[in-house]
């Protein structure tokens, strides 16, 4: 039997794919979404050299990891979808070396340390599970960096709308080949390191090569296959298929 994940909760949705999550596990879980709040878009949560006092999670929106330079220009180092959450290892962490600022509206879970201390006391699965999720954040990290080393632009834009697809699809927020897409053009250039007029012609030659489409803020991959191609894409660096999930099949 195909596993079951559960789409009402992306953080439970997510965190099955790295362990098995007991009844009271996700009981937990829900409880701490519970307490949630509506954070505006491009708000800074947490900024660089700020002590973190808690953990974030977001349930809805994106939001990402950033650093900003001197001269005001911003580097994104990853985007952060429903699900996703933000320096749980609080005991190593004294202050922060980057920022996490929403994008689109979210909704934000601030998590304090003593839940995070009681998940750990009482909740193995759900801590197994963060542990994978925080390697799968570094390996995505790794992915990008040999994205800007390696691939050129259009290939990388196009290597982010796949991978951006495969994240939102394994949380239940997106469709076969299709999903809203809530960033200006300027947000995605400084996850590639590219200007807004080059990005302008990236997303152009996409859809002049028939692999994307656009529609207000959706995103329709219209040739996953090809566009797999054209980015050299391979999704094993998410590590969302797993001998665990191989096993509940």
């Amino acid at each position: 039997m195909a596993q079951k994940h559960d789409f009402d909760s992306p953080l439970i949705a997510k965190l099955e794919h790295g362990a098995n999550l007991t009844p009271a596990d996700r009981a937990r879980l829900r409880e701490i979404a519970g307490a949630s709040r509506k954070v505006d878009p491009r708000t800074t949560l947490i900024r660089d050299g700020e002590e973190p006092r808690g953990a974030y999670l977001v349930l809805d929106g994106i939001a990402c990891r950033c650093k900003v330079l001197q001269n005001g220009s911003r580097q994104i180092l990853a985007y952060l979808l429903p699900g996703d959450t933000c320096h749980l290892d609080l005991k190593s962490l004294r202050e922060m070396d980057h920022s996490i600022s929403t994008i689109s509206e979210c909704t934000i879970v601030d998590i304090p340390r003593d839940v995070i201390d009681d998940l750990a006391l009482h909740h193995p699965h759900i801590m197994r599970a963060l542990q994978w999720s925080a390697l799968a954040d570094e390996s995505t990290l790794r992915e990008w960096l040999v994205g800007m080393g390696r691939r050129n632009a259009v290939n990388q834009m196009a290597h982010l709308f796949c991978e951006l697809l495969i994240r939102l699809r394994a949380i239940g927020h997106a469709l076969e080949d299709s999903y809203d897409l809530p960033l200006t053009q300027e947000e995605l250039g400084d996850a590639l390191g590219l200007s807004v007029v080059h990005v302008n012609r990236i997303l152009q030659a996409l859809r002049q090569e028939r692999l994307v489409s656009f529609k207000g803020r959706r995103l329709t991959i219209l040739d996953f296959e090809r566009l797999k191609e054209r980015a050299g894409f391979n999704p094993n660096y998410l590590h969302l298929t797993s001998p665990l999930q191989a096993a509940r099949t």
